[in-house]
């Protein structure tokens, strides 16, 4: 495709971003300097019509950008554009600001929901997910005990649970220690095998005690270890609506289960920085037909990402995501 149609595909696409209407040869030569004749442009809003990069919706209507244009848009037309000094300033001064992990990535998803006006999802950094730093044990009552299970990011998890074979106070503090020294350090998915090792390595009359704690340990860090994605900004999908032609509905379950994302996540190979859009059908899921997706990497392996409709602001999307996923991953160096 040569460079005018090009121009003029990128015309469309910005004016319907900011619109929502569809774009007509006459607005187009009113809005750019195209250089060119009406008649000019209606030949080549023509061609790119034919070539399925753009398409009416209804009869005397102008045209809108398909998957297909959007797809040429962001690999031929759009370019990063830089983001402002303030805009730098506030995301440096919102992330170094930071305590641990679990706030940054609470912060960084609701920079990227504010700043691009779409959902925005973080996932958890893979070589910093979910370590054990302390477990502590409390007999609360005869027949109670509180499991605490403290993340090297801060978070805390507790439950409390009944105990069958009740031990006195003091056994559940020297437990306490012996826990610690198999699990501390560990990632919340390898501490199975070194819990069920400790059980068996207790004498008969202690390993039902054991055991309740093992489990409990153990069913704690399956829950945290599910927890790899962090969201803000579904509520930006309410006020995008009118872009989806089917219910939102289907998509806020798909946000909801979090698996389609994971995949997502898992099938993006960009490097820290790098920028990857996946548009419509790309995203190989129904309920996301009408969506698009902007990635990036960060730290090691990881990725965080903008989903909205396909009619978003690319420029400013794939400029955000890319300046934040570097941000990202300088603080976690």
């Amino acid at each position: 495709m040569d460079a005018r149609k090009l121009q003029i595909l990128g015309a469309i696409v910005e004016d319907y971003v900011s619109t929502r209407e569809p774009v007509g040869s006459k607005s187009l030569l009113e809005r750019h300097e195209l250089g060119v004749s009406a008649a000019t442009v209606r030949n080549d809003m023509s061609v790119l019509e034919e070539e399925g990069l753009i398409h009416q919706p209804h009869t005397s209507a102008g045209r809108v950008p398909t998957d297909k244009g959007y797809r040429a848009f962001v690999d031929h037309v759009a370019t990063v554009k830089p983001l402002s000094a303030p805009e730098r300033r506030a995301i440096q001064r919102l992330l170094e600001e930071s305590t641990d992990v679990e706030e940054l990535l609470a912060r960084t998803v609701r920079l990227m929901a504010q700043l691009t006006h779409q959902v925005a999802m973080v996932q958890y950094p893979a070589r910093r997910q979910a370590r054990i730093r302390h477990v502590e044990l409390v007999k609360v009552a005869d027949s109670l005990l509180l499991v605490v299970q403290i993340l090297e990011s801060g978070r805390v998890d507790q439950r409390t649970i009944p105990v069958l074979s009740a031990q006195p106070g003091e056994f559940y503090a020297d437990l306490r220690d012996v826990v610690n020294r198999a699990t501390a350090g560990r990632e919340v998915t390898a501490i199975a095998q070194p819990l069920a090792d400790l059980v068996d390595s207790r004498p008969p009359a202690e390993r039902g005690a054991v055991l309740e704690v093992a489990e409990a340990l153990t069913e704690m860090a399956a829950g945290r270890a599910e927890d790899r994605i962090m969201m803000a900004g579904t509520a930006n999908l309410a006020r995008s609506a009118g872009d989806f032609a089917q219910d939102v509905e289907p998509l806020l379950d798909v946000l909801e289960e979090q698996l389609v994302l994971l995949r997502l996540f898992t099938e993006m190979h960009v490097r820290p920085g790098d920028v990857e859009v996946r548009i419509g059908s790309e995203l190989r899921d129904r309920a996301l037909v009408q969506a698009s997706v902007v990635g990036a990497g960060y730290g090691s392996g990881s990725h965080l990402a903008i989903l909205g409709p396909t009619r978003m602001d690319y420029v400013s999307g794939i400029s955000t995501v890319q300046a934040i996923a570097r941000y990202v991953s300088r603080y976690l160096e």
